[in-house]
This record gives C-alpha cells, structure tokens and sequence, in this order.
C-alpha cells in the first residue's frame, strides 16, 4: 500500500526541480526543461500554484492550477497535468484533479477549463469522468516566441 500525498510546492527546490524536469518531456516532447529561477519565479506567483503527487515521498505527477479575475467573474484553468508513465493508473492524475478543482472552488472560481490532445486518450476519459464536458469553442493561439 503506497502513500499517496498531493502537496503544493511553495519553494524552488533542485530535487523538486529534477523531478519537474524529468516530468515534461513525457507532457510535451517540445519541453525543454524549466531553470531553478523560473520554479522560483512560479513559487512566488499569486495567479500560479504548481501541485505534485508524490508516493512514499517520490515525486510522479505534477498540474499546474492557474486564477485569473476578470469582468465576468473568477475562472481557473488546469494545466501541465502529468504522471510519470511508471505510475500511470494507479489514481495519480484524479488525485491531482480533484485537489485542483478543490482549490479553484475554495478561490471562488464559477469554472475550471483545461485543454487536452484527442491522442491523449486516457486523459480525456479521466477528465469526463470527473465530470469536465466538452466544449463548443473554437482554440486559438498566437505564436509570440519562436
């Protein structure tokens, strides 16, 4: 029986830091990693709060929950969520969901949004049956970085 523990990181460790590296490229192969600098930038934003699944102390998955208030109201939207492939199945990734969408509900957000690929099937099943629906929108980006 593993323990479980989901916590928030409140400071930029290099341990944690190795961990997140080893943690992107399985979320996008385009990553090329995060600075100790940029995890500390992200401890000490107040929109940004980066959460880890850790079992017996091992970090194995990571989401990041970021707020936002604008006109219409308090929103919250999940990124960067990923479990390390040794890991997977075992309720990381709904442990770090349901911690999310607590936090949002206690910030007072009216939504949580996220985005996923279709190819990342497990995912998306994960996500409607956490009872995120699909929605009719269009996604746009503009590329400012290159």
């Amino acid at each position: 029986f593993l323990m479980l523990e989901i916590s928030e990181i409140l400071k930029a460790e290099d341990h944690v830091l190795s961990a997140i590296n080893q943690l992107l490229p399985q979320l996008s192969s385009s990553s090329s990693g995060m600075k100790i600098d940029y995890l500390e930038s992200l401890t000490k934003s107040k929109s940004t709060r980066l959460f880890l699944a850790k079992e017996d102390g091992m970090i194995l998955g990571m989401l990041s929950l970021v707020f936002c208030t604008i006109p219409t109201g308090k929103k919250a939207w999940i990124e960067d969520v990923v479990v390390d492939q040794s890991a997977r199945g075992r309720g990381l990734g709904k442990a770090l969901m349901n911690h999310a969408i607590k936090e949002a509900r206690k910030f007072g957000a009216k939504s949580v949004d996220l985005t996923s690929r279709p190819s990342r099937e497990s995912a998306n099943k994960l996500y409607q049956e956490l009872g995120f629906q699909a929605r009719e929108t269009n996604l746009y980006r503009y590329k400012l970085l290159q």
